[in-house]
């Protein structure tokens, strides 16, 4: 199986020492940047979309364009799910902006299986909308690109996958690039790509400030929900990616939903009817095995107890206090007393 991931910092290809470049370079730096991380650097390797279109690295793909990349392979049980469904979310978030000012890429790491016939289906499972190409090629092709990305890592025998689910994000006129996790809150990634697209394209502009990004929920259940599982599903505003998560509580046992959190993918290599069941209805997206402990799965668990008791007994809205009448004028009040 290939492998994908940040090699060691020894290993880092040039691009990837240039991973964390600041936004307000003078013109002279940029200039510089630019002849480094331009067409003397990226190939012309031609890849493949999942319409069957083909498309040069850097001639169609990256010159003079603002683009967020990242590494997949579509039979992928760990970060991939989770990193596909994270980006639909921004994509969804940042709107037809993307295809416009900015273009997402999602490059295979497996081109023996991914064709463009089966990314092409994998996209349709997470609702991909224009400007997001997912592009396959030849195997020799592929691992190039990801090291000249500084997306790629020598197999690992301790890790099964080799994932490190990384969002290089660039600007090729400037020559600047930055790299995070594609796994990261889908808000916070579409405030920080906003942020980077308003700064590169209008260098005088004031950005968005950070602090602007909706606050995050830290009590344990909803943290782990939002950051683990919203980009697939809901408590309670219909199925997503998955199905809707109120109630499951009151029809699954606790031990099965434990197993289900943890360990998705052997539930159902093992057969599991329920977990087999739910990948065909939901079109046959893998549930992805995050490692899970149990006390996390617990405490998800809780949250989705919680919520679905929430649902069934809402809470009346209080009802107005009547004032007391006003005093009369005949009335005295005790000095240094109130009334309440």
């Amino acid at each position: 199986m290939r492998r994908k991931g940040i090699a060691s910092l020894a290993a880092l290809t040039p691009l990837a020492f240039a991973a964390i470049l600041f936004l307000n370079h003078p013109p002279a730096a940029r200039a510089l940047d630019n002849a480094r991380w331009g067409a003397n650097y990226f190939p012309n390797i031609e890849l493949t979309d999942q319409y069957g279109n083909k498309h040069l690295l850097y001639d169609d793909l990256l010159k003079g364009k603002l683009v967020a990349i990242d590494m997949i392979y579509t039979h992928c049980v760990d970060s991939c799910p989770l990193e596909t469904a994270r980006l639909a979310e921004v994509q969804r978030i940042l709107g037809d902006r993307v295809g416009k000012d900015i273009f997402f890429y999602s490059i295979t790491l497996d081109p023996k299986r991914d064709t463009p016939e089966v990314l092409k289906a994998y996209a349709d499972k997470y609702h991909v909308g224009p400007g997001w190409l997912f592009l396959t090629g030849k195997g020799p092709d592929i691992e190039t690109i990801a090291k000249k990305l500084g997306l790629w890592s020598d197999p690992d025998a301790s890790n099964r996958d080799g994932h490190t689910a990384s969002l290089l994000l660039g600007n090729e006129p400037a020559g600047q690039w930055t790299r995070g996790a594609a796994t990261d809150n889908p808000r916070f990634l579409s405030v920080m790509i906003g942020d980077m697209m308003d700064s590169w394209k209008h260098s005088t502009a004031p950005a968005t400030s950070y602090a602007q990004a909706p606050a995050l929920n830290i009590h344990q259940g909803p943290y782990l929900f939002k950051t683990m599982c919203a980009a697939c599903h809901t408590v309670g505003h219909g199925d997503k990616i998955g199905p809707d998560l109120l109630g499951i509580t009151n029809v699954r046992d606790r031990a099965w939903l434990a197993s289900v959190i943890q360990t998705p993918d052997k539930m159902l290599a093992g057969g599991d009817p329920i977990a087999k069941a739910l990948f065909k209805k939901y079109n046959e997206v893998q549930m992805p095995n995050l490692r899970v402990s149990a006390p996390d799965a617990a405490a998800l668990i809780k949250f989705l107890e919680d919520e679905t008791a929430a649902a069934a007994h809402p809470k009346e809205p209080e009802k107005a206090v009547e004032k007391a009448p006003e005093k009369s004028a005949s009335v005295s009040s005790v000095p240094g007393s109130s009334e309440r």
